[in-house]
């Protein structure tokens, strides 16, 4: 059987829109959009991963506020994808590590953009909480 891996990803919200970052890496992934976020590593807590990961591929500064319900299965065995909502801190996101594009997407913009499959049912639902007028986790 193989070992959970537990991939964490931001729905980073700003002023009523959502962050996409579009993959540079890898090749089969590349072109294509996502949350952004990565791995676990041993001995952290998701939250402080994603806090983590924001800083590495972003270059700011997040809070973690809610987890999306659900997860989702990723391409590799035992790969599974959670989401948390989240706040940003300090700093402008830039592409860094990965990507090379962002955008800041309203609710009716979601389908803009050719979302990773395993990521669309957490955008459809920060879509849902952005059109609420905010809800908790999102500003």
């Amino acid at each position: 059987m193989s070992e959970r891996v537990v991939v964490v990803a931001g729905a980073l919200c700003r002023a009523g829109r959502l962050l996409a970052a579009r993959r540079s890496a890898p090749a089969q992934l590349a072109g294509r959009w996502e949350l952004p976020g990565g791995k676990l590593e041993p001995g952290e807590s998701p939250e402080q991963a994603l806090v983590r990961e924001l800083y590495e591929e972003l270059g700011v500064r997040a809070e973690p506020l809610r987890r999306i319900e659900g997860e989702w299965p990723l391409g590799r065995p035992g790969y599974v994808l959670q989401v948390w909502t989240a706040r940003l801190i300090s700093g402008e996101p830039r592409p860094l590590e990965d990507h090379d594009a962002l955008r800041w997407l309203a609710p009716d913009e979601m389908d803009a953009v050719d979302w990773l499959d395993h990521d669309r049912p957490a955008v459809a639902e920060a879509a849902r909480l952005l059109r609420q007028g905010g809800g908790e986790g999102v500003d």
